[in-house]
Parts: structure tokens; sequence; C-alpha cells
């Protein structure tokens, strides 16, 4: 096996199809990932996200297409003869065995004599070298979780897959272990595929994200990339809120933007940041949007939506959260930070809202793509 680590590179699947009975969980996937890269599938239950990870792990087998590892085909391999390790969600300790067993379990499974350098090195990556002799169940929730990573990344695979290994914490100490997770998969320089539907975790760990929708990569790249040019509405709405308003494109400017008119209300859109089509949503996220009162005068060349009504502001500590009903009938949000300067606004409030021209994106297709809606009904009924 050390061997195969040595020689491999990038993890790469083509036309990877799996298919249960009638049912295409995932459709085709063509995907490379790089060598030492932290890689995140980020969706939502039943997107085909899980089920491509037990594919790279071989705990499913394609119904189509092929998975190498460098130039290793793992298509058909067993699990145990592929050079990776998984990280499940419920941590999957033995509890007969203390913590330095279980870390030294997969290397006396392989036959490894020298075995306790290589376990004292992997609790120390993971700053539990103090617990070394306490059973599982004498551990915390968070702890646990270090001491599975320990066991996983002692063999140094060449991938450590990650099932949503932060789902079982609670939200202070998830945070804390995303911070974790980023500086060892730094240090040991192993390849992280993660699995999650929290975008906050995909967004804070990985180098690049695939967001997953219906068994497709619907797109990919740097979690700055597609927040600030999200090429699909399901993306714009999943990933972050996206305030999106129908539009009608008029024409263009002589900076080559797109204007659009929004029920009577033209604004710009850059022309690359834009699908080319007639009809169109244009997008602009929540933070990107300065309030003003109806009487100010908006900064020259900013887009601007006017005749809005404060519905609703939410004091979050860092932000306040406003909605605002625009004449069209729509309710856009708005994140103001509470910097202590600025006006702030009431509910019944008029107001305009502002942004500069490179915050708006132009796409195509349903508004509601993407949107949790559990999430939009539990908002719905608190504005009663």
């Amino acid at each position: 096996m050390a061997d195969d680590v040595e020689a491999g590179r990038e993890l790469r699947l083509t036309g990877v199809t799996k298919q249960f009975a009638a049912f295409t969980a995932v459709d085709g996937i063509d995907l490379t990932i790089a060598q030492g890269e932290f890689f995140a599938m980020l969706g939502p239950s039943g997107c085909g996200k899980t089920t491509t990870l037990r594919m790279i792990a071989g705990l499913e087998e394609p119904t189509a297409g092929t998975i190498h590892l460098g130039d290793l085909d793992v298509t058909h391999q067993k699990p145990y003869q592929r050079p990776v390790n998984t990280v499940f969600q419920n941590y999957a300790l033995f509890p007969h065995l203390n913590v330095f067993e279980n870390v030294a379990f997969g290397l006396r499974r392989r036959g490894v004599k020298k075995i306790r350098q290589q376990t004292e090195d992997a609790l120390d990556l993971v700053e539990l070298g103090h617990l070394a002799k306490r059973k599982p169940n004498q551990l915390s929730g968070g702890q646990q979780q270090r001491i599975a990573l320990a066991r996983a990344v002692v063999n140094r695979p060449q991938v450590l897959l990650l099932d949503e290994p932060l789902g079982a914490l609670d939200l202070k100490l998830r945070r804390q272990m995303q911070i974790e997770l980023k500086r060892i998969q730094t240090e040991v320089g192993i390849t992280f595929v993660h699995v999650t539907h929290d975008q906050e975790e995909a967004m804070t760990m990985a180098d690049r994200v695939a967001v997953m929708n219906h068994g497709r990569i619907e797109q990919l790249g740097s979690p700055a990339d597609l927040y600030e040019s999200p090429s699909t509405t399901f993306v714009a709405n999943f990933l972050g809120q996206s305030n999106l308003v129908t539009g009608r494109r008029v024409g263009p400017d002589l900076a080559d933007n797109v204007v659009v008119d929004c029920y009577g209300q033209k604004v710009s859109i850059r022309s690359a940041r834009s699908v080319n089509a007639d009809d169109l949503l244009l997008g602009v996220r929540p933070e990107k949007i300065t309030l003003l009162a109806s009487t100010a005068e908006p900064a020259a060349g900013t887009n601007t939506f006017t005749g809005g009504v404060v519905v609703d502001a939410s004091y979050m500590g860092v932000s306040t959260q406003y909605l605002v009903r625009m004449p069209w009938s729509q309710e856009l949000t708005v994140f103001v930070q509470n910097l202590g300067v600025g006006e702030r606004f009431q509910r019944g409030d008029q107001v305009q809202l502002c942004w500069e021209t490179d915050h708006s994106f132009g796409l195509a297709g349903d508004p509601s793509a993407g949107v949790d809606e559990d999430s939009a009904a539990l908002a719905a009924a608190g504005r009663g």
C-alpha cells in the first residue's frame, strides 16, 4: 500500500453513475481532486454526495464509470485494497479498547511492528496524547471525533474520506473542529474529501467545493467563486442567501453592462456576470446592499431600488437583518453590520436599496431552487 501512496496523485472520477433499481442516485459525475487538496461535496439530503463518497471508499460499486487514484484503477477493488480511510459521523470507536489501542488498531492489522511512535505522533497531531489510556466512553464528543481522525490518519492513506464528521457535535464545538480539521489536513498533507450539507463547514475548510443536486454537480469552484458568482439559482440559494428579482433585459450600456428592467426600475449587471437571455433573474446578496432612507441621495453609479418599506428588523448581534417589501410585493433581505454608525430602521420606514453594479449577477431558472423550505416556512410564520 505504501507504494500505491507514493505512486498515486489525483483522485479521478470519470462518468461515475450509481443506480438503485429505477432511482439514479449519482448521474455521470466527472471529477478530479488534486493530491493534498481539501475538497468538499456539499448539497441537501438525497443529492448523491454520500453515495459518491461510498463509491470512492469501495462500499458501493458504480453502475457505470471508473474511479482512479493516480494510475491505480480502484473501481472494483474492495475497501481494504484501496489506500483510502473513512471517518464516519458516529466515530465507530471500539468501546473495549483504550484511546491508544483504538488509534493503533489499523497499524496492528497491517502487521506494522513498531507502532508506538506512529500512534503517539497521531495522538499529538490531534492534541490528545494525554488521554491515551482512557476508554472512548470517558471522552467528550469532540474528543471522540479527534480520536477517530487520528485512527484514520495514522495509516497515512492517500485519501481520507469524511462523511458528515461533525454532524453530532453542538454548534460551538463544530466550529472549533472546523478549524482543527483544516489545521490537521494542512499538517499531514493528505487529500481530504469531506461530505456535508452544512454550507459553513464547506466554506470554512475546503479549497474547492462541488455543490451537488439530483445526483449531478451543479457548480464546482472555490468557496469565494461559488458565493460571489453562482451559476445557477440553486447554488445562489443553497450557498448563503440571495435576493432574486424577476427582470427583463432592455439593452447594454456604455460600460459593457446589461441593463435590466425589474418592475419598472432599471439596474445594471456586468455582462460577464449575466446569462445571455431576455428574461432573467437579477441576483444580489443581502450583505452587499446598503439601506438608505427614501429621502437620501444614493451614490452616483450605484444600482437602486426605490419604494421599499421595512416589514421586519431582527437584531442578530454582529448585524441586523431587515426584510423590505418592494412595490411589486416581493420581500428582499438586507444584512447591515452593527458598526454603531448609520441609521437604524424600524418597521414601517420607507427605504431604498443600493448596491454596486459588480455585486449583481444574472441567472436563469426557478428562483426558489435551493431554498430550504423548512427555513422559509419558519421565517414566514415568524412574521405573522
